[in-house]
């Protein structure tokens, strides 16, 4: 079967990127299976300061996303004749999440919420991903998200006739997954409140720093991309998970 990039949807005259429906679809249901989860395992924090841990999410990772890929590639960036609307139209998902980190942590210690809130919002997360990278693969070679030239058989024409790796369908693999291997995890230890969203954060930042060495670079100084440095950063948010990750994610036996 031969894909034709970028893909869109045609209604009548009208005709819509699937990545612009695949994107708001994964706001949409993720919201909603976020919403069914928390109904039904009976969420600990209560609703008003729930709603405010979601505003704190929502606008720290509209903030953190357009500020990471927005440097993303700094000659464009420096070209760009309006800076404002250049960090607007970019936008990743690792400064999404650590954008959405910080905002939740900002709010939960302005209104005095000691409880940790992320947990969750973990498998509504991989599923609004899982869409969303459906919808980054069906752009090709068109958005940023795309991977090297590469010589195995798997390797895909995304748009230029060249071989490459499809890291949005790699990507999607990792997530499903990083799903299974949480509910089986959980089935068989007991995990403190938290650590759920930690080993999500934890793995994700993982995955991406090496799966970033397949794709495209803006390098800067030295020989990491921007996006790879915000790993890096997170990962290092996480020392002590890296470090002793039963104190950080079991009870005791």
């Amino acid at each position: 079967m031969v894909i034709h990039f970028p893909v869109e949807i045609t209604i009548g005259r009208l005709s819509v990127p699937l990545h612009a429906v695949m994107e708001t679809a994964g706001f949409f249901i993720g919201f909603r299976y976020f919403l069914y989860l928390r109904k039904r395992q009976t969420d600990s924090i209560e609703t008003t300061n729930r709603m405010m841990i979601i505003l704190g999410a929502i606008f720290g990772s509209l903030l953190g996303s357009r500020l990471i890929g927005g440097l993303e590639n700094p000659e464009q960036l420096l070209s760009a004749s309006n800076k404002l609307l250049y960090f607007y139209t970019n936008k990743t998902v690792v400064g999404g999440f650590l954008g959405g980190l910080f905002g939740v942590e900002a709010i939960k210690k302005a209104i005095g919420e000691k409880q940790s809130s992320g947990d969750l919002f973990v498998f509504p997360m991989l599923l609004a991903l899982i869409i969303g990278r459906i919808g980054c693969f069906s752009m090709g070679i068109y958005e940023e998200t795309y991977g090297n030239v590469t010589t195995p058989p798997w390797g895909m024409n995304l748009g230029d006739g060249m071989s490459r790796h499809p890291v949005s369908l790699y990507e999607m693999v990792f997530l499903i997954a990083l799903w299974i291997g949480l509910v089986q995890l959980e089935k068989r230890r007991k995990l403190l409140s938290g650590a759920r969203f930690k080993l999500f954060m934890v793995a994700y930042l993982l995955f991406r720093l090496l799966l970033d060495i397949i794709k495209p670079h803006y390098y800067t100084v030295i020989p990491f991309s921007v996006i790879q440095l915000t790993c890096i950063a997170g990962l290092l948010y996480y020392y002590k998970v890296l470090l002793n990750p039963k104190k950080q994610l079991f009870y005791r036996q």
